[in-house]
């Protein structure tokens, strides 16, 4: 079994677990007093010409590497980041993979006031609704692990909600589905889920494929300024940056650093 099948199948059955303890009902009923959301795609798409969005990720391990930090406070890092010049946030809430909670979201909200995109696996419109009443800006949806009627059904549903989706692909197969349903923010991830290999030429490669009208945004794997100036120059709107940013000391330099931006800005 594949890392992105093994973590589905067990998604499915933490979603079944929550459904019994929280009914669907309830969490709907929890929409009356969520919180307005913030556009995630109009806050990527500020930057100037001759640069790219970041959206620095908050997460405490992976299923390859482990647990990335031992002091880990989501709202310090939320406000490193933000004081970086990140655009936006993507916070994990995978538990069991991620050792990430839902409860992330709101702790980071409360501090910062950056558009938030909710990292998780989602398989089940329970999931979207949790997203909302969390105070996600916006979700993550992969194509790999979704139909197109699933992928379709939920950009719908996420539409209904306020929420944005960011639509993640690894190959053309996957671009053109999320466009033939609709999606606005196209991801590519330079990681294969399957194998968890990296390389930054499959955003090269592929960002061609994605419509000019949609935001693309190249994840995982970019730890220099060459790569980002490599992924700005095919025309990349953003840029996602989780595990690089994560295991530095000096997470505020560190982001400067990467995006060129002078030490006293």
């Amino acid at each position: 079994m594949n890392t992105l099948n093994e973590i589905l199948d067990h998604k499915r059955v933490e979603v079944a677990e929550k459904k019994s303890r929280v009914p669907l009902l309830h969490i709907v009923e929890s929409l009356e007093t969520a919180p307005e959301t913030v556009s995630f795609a109009d806050a990527i798409r500020s930057h100037g010409m001759d640069e790219l969005s970041c959206i620095a990720e908050i997460k405490k391990a992976s299923p390859s590497k482990g647990t990335l930090v031992k002091s880990f406070s989501p709202e310090k890092i939320a406000q490193e980041y933000f004081a970086g010049g990140a655009k936006a946030l993507s916070v994990l809430t995978d538990e069991r993979y991620f050792l990430g909670s839902p409860s992330y979201i709101k702790l980071v909200k409360e501090k910062i006031h950056l558009p938030v995109l909710r990292k998780d696996f989602i398989v089940d419109e329970y999931q979207i609704y949790e997203s909302r009443v969390i105070s996600a800006d916006a979700i993550l949806l992969i194509v790999a692990a979704l139909k197109e009627s699933e992928l379709l059904r939920f950009l719908n549903l996420a539409g209904e909600l306020d929420l944005e989706c960011l639509v993640e692909c690894h190959t053309k197969n996957e671009i053109d589905r999320a466009v033939n349903c609709g999606a606005m923010m196209i991801g590519i991830n330079n990681r294969d889920l399957r194998t968890f290999e990296i390389s930054i030429e499959t955003s090269l490669m592929l960002k061609r494929f994605i419509p000019n009208s949609t935001v693309a945004i190249s994840e995982s794997g970019i730890r220099n300024p060459h790569h980002v100036a490599s992924l700005r120059q095919v025309g990349f709107d953003a840029i996602l940056v989780g595990e690089y940013l994560m295991t530095q000391q000096n997470r505020v330099s560190a982001l400067k650093e990467l995006l060129q931006v002078p030490a006293s800005s």
